[in-house]
């Protein structure tokens, strides 16, 4: 009977399209793409360029000290459900992260002592959870129409003065929007 509730209870309120979450990757932005205190050498691009999890060599590291603000904008609105970030160096894994969403410009002052509802969550990291790459599920009602996300890594597991990621995903739903909008005009007559 539980299991027949919950089923019920997730399946009335959504979709078809909703039903199935997948990676929102596929819809990043590349040009909008940036990250704040990131390695020349080993940047946010190189993990994240091929609109895919990545499985290269490449990885994400930070520069003058482990605090990283990754700024990942869509081009289109999106429901974010989980994320998944995934360090093989546990010691320079993201430890204490917060996400902001939909802002156009967003520094290190604006997220360092921000607290809930002004980021939209907080996420403590467990080892194991960026070890193995699990997902982080988020507050749904948070996500609902994200056209940017903003990852802050405040800290990292090893309080190690570099913060390493090899790989980011982005679980969700795109939003669905009319594109031709031919149909909406009166035609004339």
């Amino acid at each position: 009977m539980e299991n027949l509730l919950k089923s019920l209870s997730q399946g009335a309120s959504s979709s078809p399209a909703e039903q199935g979450d997948v990676s929102l990757l596929q819809f990043l932005d590349l040009q909008q793409l940036d990250c704040l205190n990131e390695s020349t050498d080993h940047n946010l691009k190189s993990i994240l360029s091929s609109k895919k999890l990545n499985t290269s060599e490449s990885y994400l590291e930070s520069d003058a000290d482990e605090q990283l603000l990754m700024n990942i904008a869509f081009n289109q609105s999106v429901r974010v459900k989980s994320i998944i970030i995934k360090s093989n160096d546990v010691a320079h894994a993201p430890k204490k992260i917060k996400l902001a969403i939909n802002k156009p410009s967003l520094g290190f002052d604006d997220v360092a002592d921000a607290k809930e509802p002004a980021v939209a969550q907080i996420l403590e990291l467990d080892e194991e959870t960026v070890k193995e790459g699990k997902p982080v599920v988020l507050r749904f009602v948070r996500f609902q129409s994200v056209n940017s996300l903003h990852i802050f890594v405040e800290s990292n597991h090893g309080n190690e003065e570099e913060t390493r990621i090899n790989a980011i995903d982005i679980i969700g739903v795109p939003v669905e929007t009319t594109k031709d909008l031919k149909g909406l005009i009166p035609k004339e007559g």
